[in-house]
Formats: C-alpha cells, sequence, structure tokens
C-alpha cells in the first residue's frame, strides 16, 4: 500500500511538472520552507524547457500538442502507468496511457549532475546535427526546485528523463504479442552477479536483470547495413568523447506485417526497417548513455575492481572500463549480430 501511495504521488508530480509553465514558477522563501517537509508529492519543473522544445520540434519534427496531450487524463485515470523498477540502478519507470512516452528516474547523483551538467549541451548539438541518430530521442527533464526531505531520505527521486517510447503501436497491433525485445550490451566483462556466485545462488529475477542476447541475426541489405554501422560509429564516437560506458542497444523485433504507429521524424530504425529475407521488421535506440568513467562513483568502483582483481583475475566490469575500450567491444557485438545480403 505505501509504495502504491508514493507511485500515486510521484505520478502526479510528474505530470503537473510537464504540464506547468515554468516561466510562471517563482521560487519563494515560503515556498522553500514548505517544500521541505514534503516527502512524496514533490514539486517538479522542466529544465530548459525551450532546448529541448526545440529539439521535438525542429530536429524530431512532433506535433507539440499531440505531445502534451499525452500527459493529460482525464478525471479518474491515473496520470501514469507504472512500469515497475527496472534494473540495478534503482529507477523507477512510468508510461504514459497512450504508450507514446516513457519517463525514468535518475536517482543517483553522478547520474543526474552528468547528464545536467556535462551531456546536455554536447547532446543537444550532436541531436540537431544528427537527427536520425540512433541514440534514444530526450523530450524532456524534470527536476525538483526545492531541497525536500523525500529527496534527502532516497524516498521521491527528483530527477527524471521523458523518452520516446520505442514499443510505441505495439498494444494496437493484431501481432503486438510477437514483439520480441532484446537489452544488449557486451557479455565479455565482468558481472559480479554472474561470474562470482555459484548458480544456485543466483536468482532468475536477477539473471533477468542482466544484459539479454540475441541469438539470431539482424539480416540488412547492404544499404542499410552501411547506413546503420555509419550511425552506430558516430553514435558511439559521440558517448566515448563525453566518457560515457555502460550504455545498451534496446532491440525491437516484430512480424513484417505489423506497421505500427510513429511518433514525429520516420528514421528508419524507429518507423521499423524491414529485414533482407522478409521476415521481421526491427527498431532499434542506444539507451542509458548516464555513466561516466570521470564521476567520482565510477573511479571509487574502478578502484575496488582493480582490487578485487589482484587476486581474482575477472577483469573490467562495463561500468569500470574505459570508454574507448566499452565502444570498440560495443561496435563488435552490433557487427557480430548482423548478416548482410
Amino acid at each position: 500500500m505505501g509504495k502504491s501511495r508514493r507511485q500515486s504521488s510521484l505520478t502526479k508530480s510528474i505530470q503537473a511538472g510537464l504540464l506547468r509553465d515554468p516561466d510562471r514558477f517563482k521560487k519563494t522563501a515560503w515556498g522553500h520552507f514548505i517544500a521541505f517537509f514534503t516527502l512524496h508529492r514533490i514539486k517538479l519543473i522542466r529544465f530548459e524547457e525551450e532546448l529541448f522544445a526545440t529539439l521535438r520540434r525542429e530536429t524530431w519534427q512532433f506535433n507539440e500538442n499531440e505531445y502534451h496531450a499525452s500527459f493529460r487524463t482525464t478525471s479518474g485515470q491515473p496520470p501514469l502507468k507504472s512500469m515497475g523498477d527496472l534494473g540495478y540502478s534503482g529507477s523507477t519507470f512510468f508510461g504514459t496511457l497512450d504508450g507514446h512516452y516513457v519517463i525514468k528516474s535518475l536517482p543517483r547523483h553522478f547520474e543526474y549532475t552528468f547528464f545536467q551538467s556535462d551531456l546536455l549541451e554536447p547532446y543537444n548539438d550532436y541531436m540537431r546535427e544528427h537527427p536520425d541518430s540512433v541514440l534514444v530521442w530526450i523530450t524532456d527533464y524534470l527536476i525538483s526546485p526545492y531541497l525536500t526531505l523525500g529527496t534527502i531520505f532516497g524516498c521521491t527521486p527528483a530527477h527524471h528523463i521523458i523518452m520516446e517510447n520505442i514499443l510505441c503501436g505495439q498494444s494496437d497491433d493484431p501481432a503486438g504479442d510477437r514483439w520480441e525485445t532484446y537489452d544488449l550490451k557486451p557479455i565479455d566483462y565482468f558481472y559480479p552477479e554472474r561470474d562470482l556466485l555459484p548458480a544456485p545462488l543466483v536468482s532468475d529475477a536477477t539473471l533477468d536483470k542482466l544484459a539479454d542476447t540475441f541469438n539470431d541475426k539482424l539480416h540488412l541489405w547492404r544499404k542499410d547495413y552501411e547506413n546503420f554501422i555509419q550511425a552506430m560509429k558516430e553514435d558511439t564516437k559521440f558517448l566515448e568523447d563525453a566518457n560515457a560506458v555502460d550504455y545498451s542497444l534496446f532491440l525491437v523485433r516484430m512480424p513484417a506485417s505489423s506497421s505500427p504507429e510513429v511518433l514525429g521524424r520516420k528514421s528508419p530504425w524507429r518507423a521499423g526497417l524491414p529485414s533482407a529475407d522478409g521476415k521481421w521488421k526491427y527498431r532499434a535506440v542506444i539507451l542509458d548513455f548516464f555513466w561516466a568513467r570521470h564521476k567520482l562513483h565510477a573511479q571509487a568502483l574502478s578502484g575496488v575492481v582493480q582490487t578485487f582483481n589482484v587476486v581474482g583475475r575477472k577483469g573490467h566490469m562495463s561500468i569500470t572500463t574505459t570508454a574507448p575500450d566499452y565502444r570498440q567491444k560495443f561496435l563488435a557485438m552490433v557487427a557480430e549480430m548482423i548478416k548482410v545480403h
């Protein structure tokens, strides 16, 4: 019951933050005082609203009225739907009721400071120059303008990114139950939950949170292959220059008969690229590029892993390797999973 109440309060905060006009929001001493004692229903506002609005309108060609409509609900409807706590980051995930967008919290200090201070401006510049980039489209960013007890005690995250939902259209597709999803990372790194603990001690739920494996091939025509590989090289070079590691390729494979809804710019890997063998369509985005090697938390973990490896000799983790090494293995993983026709 407590968790449900917290999630309900958080979804209302997110909805209000997305529909609130930041220009009409003014900080006050009384507002600071009242907000400090808030645990769950914290106030959120858009950060760099105009930057994201320009990306949506000019780069990705979203309809602004339709975009905002995705976050409005009628009386009796929940503001957003919970998508659970996924992965090891402690993030919470929510989706809009129409399935168009996903909201992910960034509860860890080193993640949201990296995105907000180091990555946001370069991301904006890069996406404007590469409108068909495979990097996930981040359409908004919410922050709490006040310090609250909820954020101090970790009850309520104060930073949230809004992203496109690469599964948009699945619920309306007659073949939606045949869609397949894969969250892919290079597998030859050291994962403690996989490489240290004996199999009987590791639950299936724990293993399910590790990167998936794609035991097949993407069948691509030569031109599609060259365009995709070029985009992957450019996108991962951008992430390498930002010193980011541990990102993943989120792949969707759907039946060739599927023609799901596409939001905004009709980029090939968002619209659904037909496979060369005529059996499938593919969607793909690069996700979770918020772990930077120069941040204190990653540096501390690197030291721990290096110390452990004096004895264990297990090698680097995906979160402690260098950005060039991660990029090289990531591109090798992508190339290995493709068959060119």
